[in-house]
């Protein structure tokens, strides 16, 4: 598969405008609505590429405009033929959604069409919308393999497909449902791959869907906010649920995200907080679209503090006043990192970012650090306060279950209340010190440095950090996550247009996403 190889941080442009690119009136005008001033480096390398009508393959992290470098130009050609011209495929329903608010903005003026389909929708509604001749289409793999297998799209016949998250849906388990779905699209078409990665199993779908592409990457540097403070603890294992409650009541966040690494730990961690009378609430793929999107709400409307997410639940989301991200384990790649800590600092506030890391996970921690080309700083958890108003508040939060109102009845009458009190509150203090000081850290380093004590580890340490950074192969199994769509459908079921759209809240809006046209 011969490539033309753009690599932004070789190449030095000068700063080029949207106008320079090739864009319509209309498109343009959209853009200026939406508030873009002058193009990304992957809008600046793409756009000109996909209006030539050349297959793509193009590597950015998120945060970087890359859906705007597709969107812009397939607006800019649509010919209006009554039929779906571009299909844009992406894993989640919640990313659906995001790209769906993204191409309205963006496509107003043009006023594209765009049907969202994914699943937990109405079947028969997705087909009754598609007979008003959407020009965009979003869809999940899930539901769009399903209605070309049982043959419900008539002239279906893309001109332009966008494989948009690529890794995420390798991830996810998503690879095979792809390969077939093009089975069913034009041969002819013009294919553009994004991701923010590219394991080998992507460079291979890529070489066989993909005609002399462009290959554009945008190289990384100082990928994250200045306006976010990271932070890392070193803990041990099996401290991480009392670092988390510590740093909770120490740091006094306004509103936080916890990232943990599965729904089962998400799941575990909410109802560890919940019990202690923290106001959390979990999101992930396992839940119900209605779970998820009260989930949300909930988050968003502060009647709960501190989501407890996934990854790939929490893709798409759009919280403002996130004052921390805690990242309950070290992240598996720097894109998954930038992606996590990018939900604080916004609009020009400031935000936290706190990792926990246990010595073992140390060197990752590096690697992550020179990938993004930041430095984390290095912080031990607080001790106890031990301020008695404060211990007070702490201790009333805590949720008393029936389980506990038993064991208080057979205790009651045995025990002097004031003595168990006493040990009580003793107890709730004991361990005052979490995690490890900086002088043990460096100590740890110490001995690492010596080829005494280490020889033989570096084998065996490269070796589990080759096995944690790999990529699930295509057909693993596939995560709840990633069937489905947005929190919610617009009344209309998912399709509009951009002069049609209703004035609903995200819980009602559709999955139809569009950009402007030539």
């Amino acid at each position: 598969m011969p490539k033309e190889n753009l690599d932004n941080s070789e190449i030095q442009k000068e700063e080029l405008s949207f106008e320079q690119l090739g864009l319509n009136p209309q498109v343009l005008k959209g853009i200026q609505e939406a508030g873009f001033t002058t193009p990304s480096p992957i809008q600046a390398d793409a756009i000109p590429a996909v209006l030539q009508g050349k297959d793509v393959i193009a590597q950015a992290q998120t945060g970087t405009g890359k859906t705007a470098a597709f969107a812009l130009p397939i607006i800019n050609m649509l010919t209006n033929d009554k039929t779906v011209e571009a299909l844009i495929i992406t894993p989640t329903r919640e990313l659906a959604m995001q790209i769906s608010d993204e191409v309205f903005k963006l496509g107003k003026f043009a006023k594209t069409r765009t049907i969202c389909v994914y699943g937990g929708q109405s079947i028969k509604k997705q087909i009754e919308f598609m007979q008003k001749m959407p020009q965009v289409m979003i869809a999940t793999p899930g539901r769009l393999l399903d209605h070309l297998k049982n043959n419900r799209f008539e002239n279906f016949v893309p001109k332009i497909v966008v494989l948009d998250e690529s890794d995420e849906m390798l991830d996810m388990g998503f690879l095979d449902d792809i390969e077939e779905i093009f089975s069913y699209l034009p041969s002819n078409a013009q294919i553009l791959l994004f991701s923010a990665t590219m394991p080998n199993q992507i460079r291979l779908l890529a070489d066989k869907i993909l005609e002399n592409p462009i290959n554009i990457k945008i190289t990384p540097t100082n990928m994250t906010n200045v306006d976010i403070s990271q932070r890392f603890y070193v803990i041990n294992e099996a401290e991480r649920n009392d670092a988390i409650t510590r740093l909770l009541d120490t740091q006094s966040p306004s509103k936080s995200i916890i990232f943990t690494r599965t729904k089962k730990e998400a799941d575990e961690l909410n109802t560890i907080l919940s019990s202690k009378g923290y106001r959390s609430i979990a999101l992930h793929g396992d839940m119900e679209q209605r779970e998820r999107r009260e989930a949300v709400n909930a988050f968003k409307a502060n009647k709960s503090d501190i989501l407890v997410a996934t990854d790939v639940a929490s893709r798409g989301l759009d919280i403002s006043d996130v004052s921390h991200v805690f990242n309950y384990h070290i992240p598996l790649n720097p894109e998954s990192y930038v992606h996590r800590i990018g939900r604080t600092g916004r609009a020009g506030k400031k935000g936290v970012a706190i990792t926990l890391v246990t010595p073992l996970e140390y060197k990752e921690l590096k690697r992550i650090q020179n990938d993004i080309g930041s430095k984390l700083e290095l912080y031990e958890i607080p001790t106890m306060n031990l301020d008695g108003d404060k211990v007070l508040q702490n201790i009333l939060k805590v949720k008393v279950s029936d389980e506990v109102l038993n064991i208080y009845e057979s205790l009651k009458d045995k025990t002097e209340l004031s003595q168990l009190c006493l040990k009580l509150l003793a107890l709730h203090l004991k361990g005052g010190k979490i995690g490890l000081s900086k002088q043990e850290i460096q100590k740890i380093e110490e001995q690492k440095s010596n080829p005494k004590t280490t020889r033989g580890r570096d084998r065996s340490g490269s070796s589990d950090r080759n096995k944690r950074f790999s990529k699930p192969s295509g057909n693993s199994r596939r995560g709840s996550d990633s069937r489905g769509s947005g929190y919610g459908s617009k009344p209309s079921g998912g399709y509009g247009t951009s002069s049609t759209r209703s004035s609903s809240t995200g819980q009602g809006r559709g999955d139809y996403k569009g950009n402007k046209k030539r």
